[in-house]
């Protein structure tokens, strides 16, 4: 099954001159998603997870999924203020400013395996912020792994030190 052909470029969206890369085609097939889902599962091979961590938004799509296969728990990684319970929090560089993701306190237990994923790595800033959460909680991050990677932004470079696998490249 080509995958790619279930990603949309939307040109300048969210602003001018970027072109987003819309995953709700590939959502909207269920042979699309269970294809995508198979080849995240086999670029981890038999490596036992503890826990799932998903980012923001779109994340969540495949993290929870990948949770639920490999029975291991799901932790969600929010903007501000969105979690209800004691977080940490780390900030990461933007085109123009900062932003910041969080994580609840007691989310990662010390030694647990972690899978962190996302829909797709650009400049990698949230992927490092997000490894260096879960690494301050004690977690150990066996790979870190996306939808799609985004190849010109060179962001696997920020998160070099890790397993980086993604299932589609642009």
């Amino acid at each position: 099954m080509q995958l790619e052909n279930y990603i949309r470029s939307i040109n300048d969206f969210p602003k001018p001159g970027i072109a987003f890369k819309d995953i709700t085609p590939l959502l909207n097939s269920p042979e699309a998603t269970s294809a995508c889902l198979d080849k995240l599962l086999k670029m981890l091979g038999d490596q036992k997870v503890d826990k799932v961590v998903g980012i923001e938004s779109r994340g969540f799509f495949f993290a929870t999924l990948l949770a639920q296969k490999l029975n291991a728990g799901f932790v969600p990684i929010r903007k501000p203020g969105k979690l209800p319970h004691t977080t940490i929090s780390r900030s990461y560089a933007l085109e123009y400013g900062d932003d910041h993701i969080e994580m609840h306190i007691d989310a990662i237990e010390k030694g647990d395996r972690v899978l962190l994923h996302d829909d797709v790595l650009a400049t990698g800033g949230t992927a490092k912020a997000a490894c260096e959460l879960i690494e301050h909680l004690g977690g150990q991050i066996i790979q870190c792994n996306f939808l799609m990677e985004l190849e010109f932004l060179n962001g696997r470079d920020k998160i070099s030190g890790y397993d980086v696998q993604s299932v589609l490249k642009f």
